[in-house]
């Protein structure tokens, strides 16, 4: 029997053991779904394996102080709300992060059981089955749903703007990918989850460094919950134990030099000069090679690690994939808040207009000198340079 997700005032997610004839019948979304994705939506029981016990939205009240200095020290094997609790004074902010990290725990469970194919994998739920990312979304929008304190999200699965229900003042917009690397999932190699928190009811005229939080799952050997919020310096680690408690592991403040890399979309390289000369770079210099093809894990290792760069360029014939609200603000949050620093060639990712849902744009993230580095390789300067030349442009 799954361990299903309980919501409590207190905005914390407690399993409770409900037997099968508890579940609901039907999977709460907001009317305003669109078509696309409410004609997906499954039982309740078959995404959680059990009922969502809902609190009434007038007992849930946004609670915030005047002064938000931390008056507790966060500690290494905290758990995820007592991290929270001493993080931040956003009751509402501590109570949606509580509620995806349940969501991911349930998702780390389905990517697990998945059954793959020759073309997808999927979850078998009585006389339905659903690709595992879909299954990942639709359990990311019920969290949301059930946080009481999201306005809006958006998914790359549903690029349109859902009404969650929750308020406009003291509430949050969230945009998510609910599962980075799917099309690896049946090579068993490691895949994720990314979010990005924004304050307020909008997704678009906004920046990365507008967030309120960002986070990312990682379900591979472990699973882990890696965030950051704008509160508190620093990106830290959460692992998934075996009870299903989220337990706090790591802090990352600092991004070094060494020489490890991933570079993403290496078609670029024939058409796109510069990249190629950063990538000989790299081979001549004897950096490691470090990718997996799945975006999360390679730039999670940078955080882990606290050095190397990820670069994911264009070209004439190869252009931008990498979606700038769901995928690259949230991990340009993420890896700037560990000490890092991230680059679309001119600018930090974080520094860029979300014009549009589905913009994208070419990315690297990593440490000082190789974010100089690759500025100066593709686009001659660098705004971060100070001092000596760096490698590859000169």
């Amino acid at each position: 029997m799954e361990t299903g997700v309980t919501c409590y005032a207190r905005g914390a997610f407690l399993p409770t053991s409900v037997s099968s004839s508890q579940h609901s019948t039907a999977l709460v979304s907001p009317s305003s779904i669109s078509p696309s994705f409410s004609s997906k939506s499954l039982k309740s029981s078959s995404l959680f394996g059990e009922s969502l016990r809902v609190v009434p939205r007038s007992s849930l009240k946004v609670s915030r102080t005047k002064n938000s200095s931390l008056v507790t020290r966060c500690e290494i094997g905290d758990s995820l709300e007592e991290f929270l609790t001493k993080a931040t004074p956003d009751k509402g902010l501590i109570r949606l992060m509580v509620c995806m990290g349940e969501a991911l725990r349930t998702i780390a469970f389905k990517v697990r059981t998945a059954s793959c194919g020759g073309t997808a994998c999927v979850n078998s739920f009585g006389d339905e089955q659903l690709a595992v990312d879909m299954v990942a979304n639709q359990l990311l929008f019920e969290a949301l749903t059930y946080s009481h304190f999201c306005k809006y999200a958006c998914s790359e699965e549903v690029p349109e703007l859902q009404d969650m229900g929750g308020p406009v003042e003291g509430g949050f917009s969230v945009a998510f990918d609910p599962l980075d690397g799917s099309s690896i999932v049946d090579t068993n190699f490691t895949v994720g989850t990314i979010f990005g928190v924004w304050p307020g009811d909008k997704l678009t005229g906004v920046t990365g460094r507008d967030q309120a939080a960002a986070a990312m799952g990682i379900y591979g050997p472990r699973t882990t919950y890696v965030l950051a919020l704008k509160d508190i310096p620093g990106t830290h680690e959460f692992l998934l134990l075996d009870e299903g408690k989220w337990q706090h592991v790591k802090d990352t403040t600092e991004i070094g030099e060494g020489k490890l890399f991933s570079p993403g979309n290496l078609r670029a390289t024939f058409d796109n000069p510069a990249y190629d000369k950063l990538i000989n770079y790299y081979v001549r210099e004897k950096y490691t090679l470090r990718y997996t093809g799945g975006m999360v894990p390679d730039v999670n290792q940078i955080i882990v690690k606290e050095k190397g760069i990820f670069t994911n360029v264009i070209s004439p014939s190869s252009k931008a994939k990498l979606r700038l609200l769901f995928e690259v603000a949230p991990l340009g949050f993420l890896v700037e808040k560990a000490g890092g620093y991230s680059s679309d060639g001119t600018q930090s990712v974080l520094d860029k207009v979300i014009k549009e849902l589905d913009e994208r744009t070419q990315v690297a993230y990593g440490s000082k000198n190789e974010i100089i580095r690759f500025e100066e390789t593709l686009y001659g300067s660098s705004r971060l340079k100070g001092g000596v030349p760096v490698g590859a442009a000169v």
